[in-house]
């Protein structure tokens, strides 16, 4: 038997480093370090955000052929239509010399005309109201109001999704 006198002193053991930690601590560093930037810098957020803003911003030339749109008198209660007409085709004119400067767009009349149109914005349906290039020139050209606002619907959707 041993006594307490054999007894080896005891060892103390190697203090326990901070640095470098252990294989699991890098982990979720870098798993903290990645949660943190998909967080802080959301890329796709920016890139949501510019499809959001170009859909909502709309071009100068449209807002004000829009707001030009929204200022005529419209021909409810039975009046005369002609006049109304006329400045649908002068607004409509005037946005595609801008547009479309090389195309002489404003010299079409006719079929030809809302065909131009209804290719370059088939969502409109322009080419359905034939009164917008015929009824400048009929003597008393009168709509319903419920054709005044499909027309005006018609060119809004043409100024704001046209190509």
């Amino acid at each position: 038997m041993s006594s307490l006198e054999d007894l080896q002193p005891l060892i103390a053991p190697p203090p326990v480093a901070w640095w470098p930690p252990a294989p699991g601590w890098w982990f979720l560093a870098a798993l903290a370090l990645g949660v943190f930037l998909v967080v802080r810098l959301r890329p796709w957020r920016r890139w949501t955000n510019k499809v959001k803003r170009a859909e909502t911003e709309i071009e100068p030339h449209r807002q004000i052929a829009l707001d030009e749109l929204a200022q005529l008198s419209k021909p409810y209660g039975g009046q005369p239509a002609n006049q109304w007409l006329q400045q649908l085709n002068a607004l409509l004119k005037r946005l595609c010399r801008i547009r479309y400067p090389n195309e002489n767009s404003h010299t079409l009349s006719g079929r030809a005309w809302l065909a131009f149109l209804d290719n370059r914005c088939p969502a409109a349906g322009l080419t359905r109201w034939m009164v917008l290039v015929e009824g400048g020139y009929r003597a008393e050209c009168r709509l319903d109001d419920k054709s005044i606002a499909g027309l005006e619907q018609a060119v809004q959707i043409w100024i704001r999704k046209h190509v």
